[in-house]
C-alpha cells in the first residue's frame, strides 16, 4: 500500500509511460459493484490499476447473523485486500477517512468521517497521488453517489475536483475522467431491493454512457470479489434477501459495467467509445 504522508519529492517524477487507471472510492465492497469487472479487464491487458478507498467501511452493517467481529475496520480492509486479489489487481491504497454510516450508525461527531471532512482536504490528498502514479484516466462516482451515500458523493466531488486541478501539474494530469452510470432500469432494480430511491433520479438514460462494458468474462471475478467481503455480503444484506429472480436479474445487470465523461482534456473522436482508453495518445490500442 502506498505511504500517502511521504514527503512531497523535491523534483517531478519521470513521465510514466505505462497506462495506468486511478478508481477512487469510498467503501470497501463499492468497487467490486461498479467497476470489478473493467478493473480486472484492463489489468490484464497490462494497466497498472490503482484502487484508491477513501475509508475502511468502519460503520458498516454486519450482515452475517451471530458474527462478532473485534474491529470492522480491520476486517474490511482485509475483505478489500482479497477482492483485489480477486479482480487481479494490485493492493488497495487507503485515504484513512472514516465511514460515516447511516442511519441509526451515522457517526455524526467523527471527525474524520467523511461527512465531516472539508472535500479540499479530500482532493489535496488525491492530488498527491495522482502525480505519484500518473494516471491518464480517472473513475469515481456519478454526482449522486450510485445510490445516495454521502460518503459516496464527498468521495465524488473530492475526485472530480482534483481531476480537474491536476491539470497543472507537471505530467499535465489525467486525461479522462469517467463517471460510473447505471441505468433507468437498474436503478430501478435497485429500488425493488430495498434502496430508497427514485430511478428516475439515480438512472440515466442509455444515450448518457459514453462506454459500456461487457465485463461478462470476468463473471467468475466479480463474484469472488463479492464474496470477499463476507461481512457485507450475509443473508441479511440487500443481496442475501433477493428472491430468485431478483438474483437472476441482477446477474445480467453485473455483466455491464457502464461509464459517464466527467471530464477531458483530449478531444472525443467517436461516442460512444470503445472502453475508457479509447482516442487517447499511445493508449488507444487497449480498446482496439
Amino acid at each position: 500500500m502506498t505511504d500517502l504522508n511521504a514527503p512531497e519529492p523535491h523534483t517531478a517524477p519521470a513521465l510514466n509511460t505505462r497506462p495506468t487507471l486511478l478508481a477512487v472510492f469510498a467503501h470497501p465492497d463499492d468497487e467490486a459493484f461498479s467497476v470489478g469487472g473493467t478493473l480486472t479487464h484492463y489489468a490484464r491487458l497490462g494497466v497498472n490499476v490503482v484502487l484508491a478507498c477513501a475509508t475502511r467501511g468502519e460503520a458498516g452493517k454486519i450482515t452475517v447473523p451471530g458474527m462478532t467481529v473485534t474491529d470492522l475496520g480491520a476486517q474490511r480492509e482485509q475483505e478489500l485486500i482479497e477482492a483485489c486479489r480477486a479482480l487481479e489487481i494490485p493492493a488497495p491504497v487507503f485515504l484513512d477517512y472514516h465511514d460515516s454510516g447511516r442511519y441509526e450508525r451515522t457517526r455524526h461527531d467523527d471527525p474524520l468521517a467523511m461527512m465531516n471532512v472539508n472535500p479540499l482536504d479530500v482532493e489535496v490528498k488525491l492530488r498527491a497521488l495522482i502525480e505519484r502514479v500518473q494516471p491518464q484516466v480517472m473513475v469515481t462516482f456519478d454526482p449522486h453517489g450510485g445510490y445516495g451515500h454521502v460518503d459516496h458523493l464527498q468521495i465524488h466531488r473530492a475526485a472530480s475536483a482534483a481531476f480537474f486541478s491536476a491539470g497543472s501539474l507537471p505530467y499535465g494530469g489525467p486525461k479522462r475522467l469517467y463517471f460510473t452510470a447505471m441505468s433507468v432500469e437498474s436503478a430501478a432494480g435497485i429500488a425493488r431491493m430495498g434502496q430508497d430511491l427514485d430511478p428516475l433520479v439515480y438512472g440515466v438514460s442509455e444515450e448518457t454512457f459514453a462506454v459500456r462494458m461487457d465485463v461478462s468474462a470476468y463473471a467468475g471475478n466479480k463474484a469472488a470479489a463479492l464474496a470477499a467481503h463476507g461481512t457485507q455480503m450475509g443473508e441479511q444484506s440487500l443481496l442475501g434477501r433477493m428472491t430468485p429472480e431478483e438474483r437472476e436479474a441482477m446477474q445480467e445487470r453485473l455483466g455491464h459495467e457502464n461509464f459517464s465523461i466527467g471530464g477531458t482534456r483530449t478531444p472525443i473522436h467517436q461516442y460512444p467509445l470503445r472502453g475508457l482508453f479509447d482516442g487517447l495518445d499511445g493508449f488507444g490500442h487497449l480498446d482496439s
